[in-house]
């Protein structure tokens, strides 16, 4: 997707096939939306939609214990952002119907950083609403913000409610509740694709933020698991040239594959850095190679 902080890099690390010419910052890679849809690519399934899969065969696909919901409940992305993201907020469950919006809570890996990369996440330590909205008058909300600098394999948990930004250089591994609303707070003072300054969303982001969220640091990985939340859990799975092959799916669940770097084979098809591929409930798979993927289930 055109965004106005987006590069070329999908295309330089992963071979993403970009239209020439424009800034692309979002591959939607695992998607079930209204306006976006992911296709099988293989046989047996070869052209079925992933919500095909979803509303006609969630319980064979993605496993009995899913939790019912309209569309799959979450969306995979890959993020090249060459320049900063606007300062923002995903609305918590009991903030969201309020203004129409969906909630959304999020983790992001870093796949590939530069030496000076960095992110923003919760507010400075001490900040409070008050001074808060008078840095919203005065232009100065990135001086209230907390600064954390970034390095490929780190990994940051983004609940629903916690003001943040990406910063330059970083491309990044999403996954997140299956929702599109974000909550513009501030734009870094710069214009968008179209040469006017992007819309903010004030009121709605005010009513979003959480106030008492100081200073979040990176993840620290317990073993293998990355994040665990009620929404989805985050594996980062290893493998040397010589590793036993592991089991890729479960017999309750679904699992979702991406690959960080390396090649792996799983069920006859190859995957290579910046792939993702989904190992159905049940159904015996293994997944083999050298590098290391990130495994997420439900």
């Amino acid at each position: 997707m055109r965004r106005v902080w987006g590069g070329r890099r999908l295309e330089t690390l992963y071979g993403k096939r970009l239209p020439s010419g424009v800034r692309i910052g979002e591959s939607w890679e695992i998607v079930d939306r209204e306006d976006a849809q992911s296709v099988v690519h293989n046989e047996p399934l070869r052209g079925a939609t992933l919500h095909d899969l979803w509303t006609q065969r969630r319980a064979e696909i993605f496993g009995a214990s899913i939790p019912v919901s309209p569309r799959f409940p979450l969306l995979f992305k890959l993020l090249d952002c060459q320049d900063r993201l606007s300062v923002q907020v995903h609305p918590p469950p009991e903030v969201a119907p309020r203004f129409n919006g969906e909630p959304k809570t999020e983790m992001w890996y870093l796949m590939a950083t530069l030496l000076d990369s960095d992110l923003y996440a919760g507010l400075k330590r001490g900040v409070t609403r008050e001074q808060f909205e008078e840095a919203l008058q005065g232009g100065r909300v990135s001086e209230l913000i907390h600064r954390i600098p970034t390095r490929a394999g780190e990994a940051f948990f983004i609940p629903s409610g916690r003001i943040h930004a990406i910063g330059a250089g970083n491309v990044i591994f999403e996954v997140q509740q299956n929702s599109d609303t974000t909550y513009r707070v501030f734009d870094w003072n710069r214009l968008g694709l179209e040469g006017k300054p992007r819309a903010l969303h004030l009121h709605e982001s005010l009513a979003s933020i959480n106030f008492d969220d100081p200073e979040p640091g990176v993840v620290e990985p317990q073993g293998e698991v990355l994040v665990a939340c009620p929404h989805f859990r985050v594996e980062r799975w290893e493998f040397a040239g010589g590793d036993a092959p592991r089991a890729a799916g479960t017999e309750a669940a679904f699992a979702v594959f991406t690959v960080v770097n390396g090649k792996f084979e799983c069920g006859g098809l190859e995957f290579k850095d910046g792939d993702f591929f989904l190992a159905p409930t049940g159904s015996g798979l293994d997944l083999r190679g050298s590098g290391t993927v990130l495994r997420t289930t439900m």
